[in-house]
Formats: structure tokens, sequence, C-alpha cells
């Protein structure tokens, strides 16, 4: 049985998107960037709402764009090589290989995913993360924490959830100053 993934950039007060633009640096980090890679070469599918997709798809052209460092290339390929799942209603096609589009979540339908899936998945963005959580689906929470405190936004974790986890990984990236914490569900 593979694991649920929640991961991604949040601010030191607990945002994973500002009300008002970007969450602080990191990200851009070529350290950051390479652990990031090989953090999740070995996922086999993401979960993304539309949003999300509209983001990540970036990743379906990267090769082609000459110059790129080898850590970019590398996220790029480790991308494309991945299933990808949308939950939209408002979307018509998607515009990248191995990827479907589902109209709605369905909590049972990603339980199948995991027990039959032979990789690991990853549910990305809050507001899908928040339908995961409540149902019970995620088994880790990966946070990339920056220096900045934004004041408001979408939460990491949504409101109204009572969590018990347990820290099994740690690392403060000294460039950046970013700071990963990857917790497991008890």
């Amino acid at each position: 049985m593979a694991k649920l993934i929640y991961s991604m950039i949040t601010s030191l007060d607990g945002y994973a998107e500002a009300a008002e633009g970007g969450l602080g640096t990191g990200a851009e980090d070529p350290e950051v960037h390479t652990f990031v890679n090989d953090l999740f070469r070995p996922v086999g599918t993401y979960l993304y709402g539309r949003r999300m997709y509209e983001t990540m798809v970036y990743w379906e052209t990267a090769l082609d764009e000459p110059g790129r460092p080898p850590h970019i290339a590398q996220y790029a390929r480790d991308w494309q090589a991945a299933e990808k799942v949308v939950y939209s209603t408002t979307l018509d096609a998607v515009s990248s290989a191995k990827t479907r589009i589902e109209r709605s979540f369905d909590p049972d339908a990603v339980r199948r995913l995991k027990d039959e899936a032979d990789a690991d998945l990853t549910v990305d963005g809050p507001n899908l993360a928040a339908q995961a959580i409540a149902a019970g689906l995620v088994d880790e929470y990966h946070l990339f924490i920056t220096t900045s405190v934004v004041g408001g936004g979408k939460r990491f974790f949504p409101d109204g959830v009572r969590l018990d986890l347990e820290l099994v990984e740690e690392c403060a990236f000294a460039t950046s100053g970013l700071i990963y914490a990857r917790y497991r569900t008890r």
C-alpha cells in the first residue's frame, strides 16, 4: 500500500497561499530544489486541483527551454514520468501526458489508488488536501517552511482539523533559511 503525502511550501505562520502573493524565499535555492527532486522522485501519482495543476503543468515543457540547470531538468523529467489526476469541474482538457481529469474528489477512489499503487502519491494544494485530510487519507505531511510571516491566506492545515503527528525528519537549509519537516500520522 502506498502512502498519500501532502507537501507544500508554507509560511512561518502556516499559510500555503498568501493573501497577497508570495510566501518568501527558499524554493528557488538549488540546494532545496535538489532535495525536493530526491524526495519526490519515487512519487508515482500527483493529485491536483485545477489551480495547482495549471501551475505545475509548466514542467511538461520545461525541458524545451535551453540552458536549464541540471536540477530543473531532473525535476521536469521526474514530473513527466509520473501519473497526474486533476480534480476539476471546470477544466475541459489537460495539456500534459499521463494526466486525467476527475470531476469530483472521491475518497473511496483515492483509497483504492493507494491500495493498488506501487509508488507513493501526493496531494497538492490546500483545497484538495483539506478534502483528503478530512477523509483521513493523508499519511505524511511534508512542510517546507519559509522565513516569512504573511499574516493571512489559505492555511496549510484546514480549520477545524485535529491531528496528532510524529516528527520523523527535519532539515534546515543554511542559504535560504528554509526548514523541511516531515510528519507521520500517529
